[in-house]
């Protein structure tokens, strides 16, 4: 190990300083700033940003990458896209381990169903656009990837951690230089094609007066915090470790999981470690299961999980997440990229807009304003950007808009499982991969707007 005083005990502990320093100046910025807080751009963006501007300084001072000097290590970017591929899964096991005892009516079956779709369908939509124009800006620029508009739907989509993921195959495997980095911009115009565009339609939308925005609701109840029959808040180990060592030990299920298929998938072993998100969820469910087993047998008395405290730490760890991956990018890599890319952002985020906006209108006209402002800013940013626009006409939640972005998941993930497969495989074939998801998008939409289509056919 070496002495306490040398650099490679401490690298990572600093490194960690600085991404949560970088988070309370965004908090102060945005407190501070009125454009700032009007904007809705989240916190973690704004200190990813500040980490960027600030690295980006250090290296036209001293001509060195500022997160690569010898106090963070030496190779402090490599442990920022750790960080993030790592936050990415612990934040979803996380959300994967609440519970929920709501009873679901046809309705909102159907209604998660056809958001789950909705998801896909625009996952689908990003990636045949964006697949597109680096098919034609493969032809015009010397070299370029072809492949690269894949990363539109992981970064937009999926944010930061599976573009990251996905930029990593691509430099890894097939040679993309700049992979992790591109993907990483994609995410974080993502982000600001949430933020803006949400606050731009609020805007509009209010001026119409078909609008009414909310006010700031942020009281919680004893309900919303602790629920009957918990284990207590504090006794000789606190709920929060409890939590702390669920998420843990599904982390390390999911490890075992992916050794596994790695040896049995030795040619795919890249893309297994990509799904450590997904094989997270599954881990988590399957410890939520055995904890409800041993529960029903009366070996645990009590329940352990607290979906106030998994919330709390899901959000930490999706905030670490999206400031490590933006403090990662290494702007330098990318200076032949930046038209294509900022071409990519700008029609993310107008086919993104229009899609939702037809699908909420059309299929949710309970709730159009709510389903669109959460649909639209989970598939530009997260699911947090979604909560954050939704909360702007929806404080309360009293539409069930938030629910679908929750329960939305099982479908999205067994729906979109192929287009991740179908990922791998564009590099070698894009413009076949081009017409599969065409394909592929033509039939979701089927299914997401089967009574508008047979319903038609029927009258006629």
């Amino acid at each position: 190990m070496g002495n306490f005083w040398d650099y490679n005990v401490w690298s990572t502990i600093l490194l960690v300083a600085v991404i949560l320093g970088s988070l309370l100046a965004g908090n102060i910025l945005k407190k501070a700033i009125p454009f700032m807080r009007n904007s809705l751009i989240p916190t973690s963006v704004l200190g990813g940003t500040i980490l960027i501007i600030v690295a980006a300084i250090y290296k036209w001072i001293t001509g060195d990458v500022m997160f690569d000097t010898a106090i963070f290590g030496g190779n402090g970017t490599a442990t920022l896209e750790i960080i993030t591929y790592h936050a990415l899964a612990l934040g979803f096991i996380a959300s994967a381990l609440k519970t929920s005892d709501k009873k679901l009516t046809k309705q909102r079956t159907t209604e998660i169903f056809n958001t789950g779709v909705t998801t896909v369908s625009t996952y689908l939509l990003q990636g045949v656009v964006g697949l597109a124009i680096t098919i034609v800006a493969a032809l015009v620029i010397k070299d370029f990837f072809a492949a690269a508009g894949v990363l539109l739907p992981f970064g937009y989509g999926q944010g930061t951690g599976q573009a990251m993921n996905y930029g990593n195959i691509y430099e890894t495997e097939y040679g993309f230089a700049g992979g992790k980095s591109f993907g990483l911009v994609i995410a974080a115009l993502g982000f600001l094609s949430a933020s803006f565009g949400g606050v731009i339609h609020l805007n509009i939308m209010k001026r119409k007066g078909s609008l009414k925005i909310s006010g700031d609701k942020d009281k919680l109840n004893n309900e919303q915090i602790e629920s009957e029959n918990e284990i207590p808040m504090q006794e000789s180990v606190d709920k929060l470790t409890i939590q702390v060592a669920l998420i843990f030990m599904a982390y390390a299920l999911t490890f075992v999981i992916m050794y596994l298929l790695g040896l049995l998938l030795p040619g795919m072993k890249s893309t297994v470690y990509g799904f450590n998100f997904l094989l997270g969820v599954l881990s988590a469910t399957l410890i939520k299961a055995i904890i409800k087993l041993l529960k029903k047998t009366s070996i645990l008395k009590k329940d352990y999980t607290n979906n106030f405290l998994l919330t709390r730490t899901s959000n930490f760890f999706f905030d670490i997440m999206v400031v490590a991956g933006i403090a990662a990018i290494r702007l330098d890599i990318l200076e032949n990229y930046w038209g294509i890319m900022l071409i990519l952002g700008v029609v993310g985020l107008v086919i993104t807009y229009i899609y939702n906006r037809i699908v909420a209108k059309t299929l949710f006209k309970d709730y159009p304003e709510e389903q669109f402002l959460a649909m639209y800013g989970m598939l530009t940013g997260t699911a947090s950007t979604g909560i954050i626009l939704l909360r702007e006409v929806d404080g309360d939640f009293k539409t069930p808009a938030a629910d679908n972005l929750v329960y939305q998941n099982f479908p999205a993930i067994v729906f979109g499982f192929p287009i991740m497969l179908l990922a791998t495989f564009a590099p070698k074939e894009p413009v076949l991969t081009l017409i599969i998801l065409t394909a592929f998008f033509i039939v979701m939409n089927i299914i997401l707007f089967r009574a508008q289509i047979f319903r038609s056919k029927k009258k006629k």
